[in-house]
């Protein structure tokens, strides 16, 4: 079993059923992706496996135990989470928050430490905010919010993070910038797992690719495997053609253009 995995899951929200005898194993090392159309379920299964949503059926294995029956603590030093809109504190420093992700390690016989100030100043100076460290968060552009919110993720030095739609409201140049960030954090030896609704992006960064409908896996595995016209119009109902990327060779969706196709109906 991998460190993170889920088994024969039903969730749901109050009497809303999500996804039913859902099951999924996140490859160690791998940079995951989950994808598929809106409220098929991507952010409901990564609130499950990051505890912050109990199954009604199921269980979440944390290195091969329930991740329910451990400590919220020491699942946040395996396990970090970017949610898909994290709230910001009124008035808070970029280094104040940063240094919430040192929470895990902090106890009444252990405060604050060396330690965590080293922590702390590689998180930023791995994202690249370091020169913003005095700066107060809600000043900051999109772009910088997100990083400053992937450092505070970093500085919890867990070798698995989970990201919520992390290029949400963002630009397509920030959209890459954090994208390229995330993926250099996989490179440096971390399992990601993410959320994203680009699926060009999913297919030029992702490992391993997870496509759900309506609170079902689809298919997975490497994007270059899954990735089909019939794949793309079964998931998401979107005619298209597939090719190769002209930068990095991994699977490109071109949809169908409308216009075309009824003209070619009118003939």
């Amino acid at each position: 079993m991998s460190r993170l995995a889920a088994r024969d899951l039903t969730l749901a929200y109050e009497q809303r059923v999500v996804a039913e005898g859902l099951g999924v194993e996140i490859p160690d090392g791998s940079f995951t992706v989950i994808v598929g159309p809106n409220a098929c379920g991507k952010s409901t299964l990564l609130r499950a496996l990051a505890r912050l949503l109990k199954p009604r059926e199921g269980a979440v294995f944390l290195d091969g135990e329930p991740i329910l029956g451990q400590q919220a603590k020491q699942v946040a030093r395996r396990v970090g989470l970017l949610p898909q809109q994290p709230i910001t504190p009124d008035e808070i420093t970029v280094a104040d928050l940063v240094a919430r992700g040192r929470y895990p390690y902090q106890g009444l016989l252990r405060q604050w430490s060396g330690e965590d100030e080293r922590a702390v100043s590689a998180a930023m100076e791995a994202v690249g905010v370091s020169g913003l460290a005095g700066r107060v968060v809600d000043e900051l552009s999109g772009g910088q919010r997100q990083r400053v919110w992937l450092a505070l993720v970093l500085a919890q030095e867990t070798p698995i993070m989970l990201l919520d739609e992390p290029t949400t409201f963002l630009d397509i140049a920030h959209q890459i910038e954090v994208l390229d960030l995330c993926s250099r954090l996989h490179e440096e030896g971390r399992t990601l797992v993410a959320v994203l609704h680009d699926l060009n992006h999913a297919c030029r960064y992702a490992t391993h690719l997870v496509a759900m409908r309506d609170g079902e896996i689809v298919a997975q595995g490497a994007p270059e495997d899954v990735v089909t016209a019939e794949l793309v119009e079964r998931v998401f109902g979107l005619p298209c053609q597939i090719i190769p990327c002209p930068e990095t060779g991994t699977p490109l969706v071109v949809p169908a253009d409308r216009r075309r196709a009824l003209t070619a109906g009118m003939l």
